[in-house]
């Protein structure tokens, strides 16, 4: 079974792409999704983020979200050190969850597929693609995150032409019109 990973900037459409992969009947692993549930879930990964982070990033169990992204996303350093703690763990989810399905290949949609080194032991990978000033509306409409938030979280991604010439595939995402086509060319290889 091929392991293929879907990545791109915060905004450019992964999520939605890989949704159309799930509806003909790929299955998909969505990374981002599975990180917040294990560091919610897993004890090993509360306890290193507690004591990394300290106990008040907790409330009774549940992450304080918007906490920790006001500290990682201003600190590249801590952004490095959560990503050390939780990006093992997820992709131990991974081959765990990709042993059970049954399809000629599966999906590993991830953010930041290349700065976890998270692409490694796939067999290809697609880049999802859209112009900048697009993405940072999406994100606005979708998120309620302000201009700045958004920013930030893109300069502590690698750009969006490095994960373009990373990649074997590209999905350019400037309407819904144009998306299918494309998914189904790769699809059909």
């Amino acid at each position: 079974m091929k392991k293929i990973g879907i990545t791109g900037g915060i905004g450019s459409g992964k999520t939605y792409v890989s949704k159309v992969f799930d509806s003909l009947g790929i299955p998909v692993f969505n990374a981002d999704t599975e990180a917040k549930k294990l560091m919610s879930s897993s004890s090993e990964l509360i306890q290193s983020i507690k004591y990394e982070f300290g106990n008040d990033i907790f409330d009774d169990y549940i992450l304080n979200t918007k906490k920790l992204a006001s500290l990682v996303f201003s600190d590249t350093e801590k952004l490095r050190k959560l990503n050390s703690l939780v990006h093992p763990i997820v992709r131990q989810e991974f081959l765990r969850w990709q042993v059970k399905k049954k399809s000629t290949y599966v999906i590993k949609e991830a953010a930041i597929l290349f700065e976890s080194d998270s692409y490694k032991g796939l067999d290809a990978v697609i880049c999802v693609t859209a112009p900048i000033n697009l993405r940072i509306d999406r994100v606005k409409l979708r998120d309620g995150y302000s201009y700045r938030e958004i920013k930030n979280r893109i300069e502590n991604q690698i750009s969006q032409e490095e994960k373009e010439n990373l990649s074997d595939y590209i999905i350019v995402n400037v309407g819904v019109k144009s998306l299918l086509p494309q998914i189904l060319r790769i699809h059909q290889l």
